[in-house]
């Protein structure tokens, strides 16, 4: 089951940081139109509750403070990334033109199924990029396989799926994949001429190794030649 992700000593820290008493904070989150009994402000401390992502929000705002220290982790989910920015899972939704149940699946089966659109406004919406959403979604060994099957064979075949995955229009994947292509057969072709020319086998484990580390790289190299439109969250949405 879902909970939202609270650090009671660093609650506890940012209230000392302001010098409120549970009190005044309880009375300072019903200013902000969320309601708490002081004592559950002390339980919330105490490790014994975690407040509900509408009173961590209220909480955040009490103490002065991000939501993210509260939460006593760095974003790494969906469902944490949304509450760094104090979006319920309905106003996300809205936000993205999707069903509030549908969007709350995606964070508990941390898988995403939105079209391009709702992928873009989404990203935009958690401060995100193209680029981290596919480590985010647990996508990057899939995409690591996509990219490596099509630079070893037609990779054309493979423009279709691999945008999919990371939503990028299929003109820049498909240029970023010709290249990837070009390069590593490069490496076969070297490997076969000093082979045949009977070379060293210092040079041969050489190219062997660049061709291990190129392949190591892939989703980095990959997200390389694609540039800006994997690294920038998008500042306009076409619908």
């Amino acid at each position: 089951m879902y909970s939202t992700p609270f650090s009671p000593a660093e609650a506890r820290s940012a209230r000392e940081r302001v010098g409120l008493t549970t009190a005044q904070v309880a009375q300072s989150m019903a200013a902000c139109g969320t309601p708490v009994h002081p004592e559950l402000v002390a339980a919330w401390e105490l490790g014994s509750y975690a407040p509900t992502d509408q009173q961590l929000f209220a909480l955040a705002n009490a103490l002065w403070c991000d939501t993210t220290t509260l939460m006593g982790v760095a974003p790494r989910t969906l469902a944490e990334f949304r509450l760094a920015r104090q979006l319920t899972v309905e106003r996300l939704a809205y936000r993205i033109g999707m069903d509030p149940e549908e969007y709350r699946a995606a964070e508990a089966g941390r898988q995403w199924h939105g079209d391009t659109w709702q992928t873009r406004a989404l990203v935009e919406a958690l401060g995100l990029s193209l680029r981290a959403l596919t480590g985010i979604m647990g996508r990057v060994d899939e995409l690591a396989g996509l990219l490596r099957t099509a630079i070893e064979g037609r990779w054309k075949a493979y423009v279709g799926p691999v945008a999919e995955i990371v939503v990028v229009d299929v003109t820049s994947v498909g240029d970023a994949l010709r290249t990837m292509h070009a390069e590593f057969s490069d490496f076969a072709e070297r490997y076969m001429g000093h082979l045949v020319a009977r070379n060293d086998d210092a040079r041969l484990k050489e190219i062997a190794a660049e061709r291990s580390a190129y392949l190591r790289r892939l989703v980095d190299h990959f997200w390389e030649l694609i540039g800006e439109a994997g690294e920038a969250s998008p500042l306009t949405l076409d619908r």
